[in-house]
């Protein structure tokens, strides 16, 4: 079986204390099946540090990007092209809008979301969204900026049915994460049930939002098992079928080798 962590920041975990180094999660997460990675970066500082504790592996992809609230410093939008442009990223982002935590930075969040979704088209790579209490203004820059012409993901998802099937309608993915086995997460699991089995991706978002049994401890890539375990029962399928085409889903969506990714 071969499972992917489609988000997760591997440079946020603790090696002091749970982990001697990426090896060591690396090897905890093949343990459980889940065979590669996609590291996402939330600045462009933190993109260069994270290659650099990352190195060049055969099990991890990276994402080259600026988070929605990491809009208090300035980047340069020709830095972000060129990083992004490198070879090993295969994806915008995490971009996208959040208003919930720092609304004051609104239109500066909506001008970086856009020009994260026009690199992304001119590299013919797929943006990661990132969305909270900023629903409607997602939508909107997502249609403007022809999001269809290079595809993206919807990661984290927690928003309803009715978006979800908006977001299919723009050719989107969208990727659950540990959210989905919360207790009062009733709406998102109504949406899970809803969303075909080829658009979804399951993710861990590692090191925050641990899934159930495993809440309030740190996340990590081998968490991913027990989302997808969760989605499969929801969706009516067995582990295996979810493994697979949520793998394929990955590959199709970041424009990898299905034969590649198998062989990492």
């Amino acid at each position: 079986m071969f499972l992917v962590d489609s988000h997760c920041h591997l440079d946020g975990l603790d090696y002091e204390n749970l982990h001697k180094n990426v090896d060591d999660v690396l090897a905890k997460a093949a343990a459980r099946d889940v065979k590669f990675c996609l590291a996402v970066a939330t600045t462009l500082p933190g993109y260069r540090s994270m290659r650099e504790l990352v190195g060049n592996r055969p099990n991890v992809a990276f994402s080259c990007g600026v988070h929605p609230l990491n809009q208090d410093e300035d980047y340069e939008f020709s830095a972000l092209r060129q990083m992004a442009a490198e070879e090993g990223v295969v994806a915008l982002g995490e971009t996208g809008l959040d208003y919930y935590y720092t609304p004051e930075t609104k239109a500066r969040q909506q001008a970086s979301f856009a020009e994260h979704i026009r690199i992304g088209r001119e590299l013919n790579k797929p943006v990661i969204v990132h969305t909270r209490d900023a629903r409607e203004d997602t939508l909107a820059i997502l249609r403007d900026e022809k999001v269809t012409d290079c595809g993206g993901v919807l990661h984290c998802f927690t928003e309803d049915r009715e978006t979800a099937g908006k977001l299919l309608d723009l050719g989107f993915y969208i990727s659950f994460s540990g959210i989905v086995t919360f207790r009062n997460a009733e709406q998102l699991r109504d949406a899970a049930r809803y969303v075909p089995l080829d658009r979804i991706l399951v993710e861990t978002d590692s090191p925050y939002l641990a899934p159930v049994p495993h809440r309030g401890k740190e996340n990590q890539p081998a968490l991913t098992r027990d989302v997808a375990e969760y989605m499969a029962v929801l969706k009516g399928v067995t582990l295996e079928q979810l493994a697979q085409q949520t793998t394929e889903n990955f590959a199709t969506l970041f424009h990898i080798d299905p034969a590649l990714l198998r062989s990492a």
